[in-house]
Parts: structure tokens; sequence; C-alpha cells
């Protein structure tokens, strides 16, 4: 099949990457092509050569995993493939609702910071309804409104802007993987049930923050505090347990 014509867009991209790798190699001896493709984790030189020469066009796996490399910002490289991970911040409005009647589902949106290398996503209290998959959020405000993660962890990663929301963990069911104020980002297009995994739930009507357990044929939710007597698994089927998106990343301020 005969490749399509890269856009001037894109050999613009692949130029700004040629100069900056071989910048890169100017001030690091012995570094190849070969190298990055290892380093980098893109497989093989042919891979990175082709990124290079512009005869593929860069995506944002590429991308951040060749700047990670070369310690370049990436949006210098490509502000178009940085525009799918970074977005302006949208105005909450006088009511902390993003100007949204009360009722809408509103999706969390990721926003920029002054740091284009950093991006910010709101914390958010989940409302939920039993048996209903979908959901609706509110600012968290107690402990600010935002948390900051890496652009280049996101595009390493494959999350999307329009995906990712973050919670404060309540209780200590979680103990010692999570802990009470506890904050945790959520990728709420990975809901793919898969043994041993972390997802936040609506469970009866109540967000949780539990681990996927499978056992003879069965799912179900289990907590990480050694009380299983106090936290007992619980039983996941049906409407009455429904997968709101996995835990992928955590801050604590416990050691």
């Amino acid at each position: 099949m005969k490749r399509r014509e890269l856009t001037d867009e894109e050999k613009a991209e692949a130029g700004r990457l040629a100069q900056a790798w071989e910048k890169y190699r100017a001030e690091n001896k012995g570094a190849t092509q070969a190298w990055l493709a290892a380093e980098s984790g893109l497989g093989t030189q042919g891979a990175v050569s082709q990124y290079l020469r512009g005869a593929i066009p860069l995506n944002v796996e590429a991308l951040a995993a060749m700047c990670r490399v070369m310690q370049v910002d990436p949006s210098t490289i490509s502000p178009r493939l940085m525009a799918i991970v970074l977005m302006p911040p949208a105005d909450p409005g006088p009511d902390g609702n993003y100007g949204l009647p009360p009722g809408t589902f509103m999706k969390v949106r990721v926003v920029d910071d002054d740091d284009p290398s950093l991006v910010r996503i709101p914390k958010v209290r989940l409302r939920l309804s039993a048996g209903i998959s979908g959901f609706e959020v509110e600012p968290e405000r107690y402990d600010g409104s935002t948390t900051t993660v890496p652009a280049d962890w996101m595009m390493r990663n494959g999350y999307y802007k329009d995906n990712l929301l973050s919670i404060v963990v309540k209780g200590e069911s979680m103990e010692p993987t999570l802990y009470e104020g506890d904050l945790v980002v959520i990728n709420t297009a990975d809901k793919k049930m898969v043994d041993g995994q972390v997802y936040a739930f609506n469970y009866e009507g109540e967000p949780v923050v539990k681990r996927l357990e499978r056992d003879g044929g069965q799912w179900y939710l289990k907590s990480d505090n050694h009380d299983q007597r106090k936290f007992g698994r619980k039983t996941c089927r049906g409407d009455a347990c429904i997968i709101i998106g996995r835990v992928v990343r955590k801050e604590s301020e416990r050691l």
C-alpha cells in the first residue's frame, strides 16, 4: 500500500526533530540511531530513521519517547501533537460547575499549566446514581482545584485530555496501597476488567476505589486493608457494580 504524503506541518515536525537529534548527537559522542531506538523503546534503527527523515508522520508515543531521551520539550517539535494532550483551561463559572446547569453531564478536561511540559487535571467529586453508568462531577475545592502531571507521562501512556479525572481517596479500606486523602488519577477510557487492577467504581450509587479480583469465575471488589473482617470483599455483578475507570496514578504525602 502506498504511504500517504506528509502534510507541510508533519514535514516541519520531522525537520525540527532531525535538528534536535543532530544537536544531541554532537553533544553526546557515540549516540547513534540504533542507540536512540533502544533507549526510547521504539525498537529498531529503521523506525527511528523514518521519523527523522519524515518518511512516516510522528505520533504522540514516538514524539514523547525520543524527546525524553534527548531531553527536549516535545512542544518545540510538534505543537500539533501537544495539542492532543494540552488544552486551555475552562472557566468554572460562579457556581463552580463550569457554567453547566445542575444535572448536566460533563467531561473533565485536562488543561495546561504555565510550564508546557506539565498538565493540570481538575480534582473532582463524583456524584453517582445506582445502576447508572454515567456520572456527574463537581470541583474538589478543599485542598486545591487541580493536580499536575507530566505531559510526557500522558503521551508515553497514550492518555488523552477528555478521559482523565482525579479524586481524593476516602476511608482506610485500601491501606497500605492508598490512604485517606491520597489523590488518584482515573482513566475513564479504561474499563476493561483485569484481575488485580485498581479501579474507581459506582457501587450501588456510591463512589469506591477497590482492587478487582477474579475468583471461581466471579468478579469481586477487594480491599487491600488486612482487616478483611471489617473490609471484606464484595461481589461485582451487573448494574450494582459499574467501572468508572482504572486508577493510573496516585499522589500521597506518605513516604
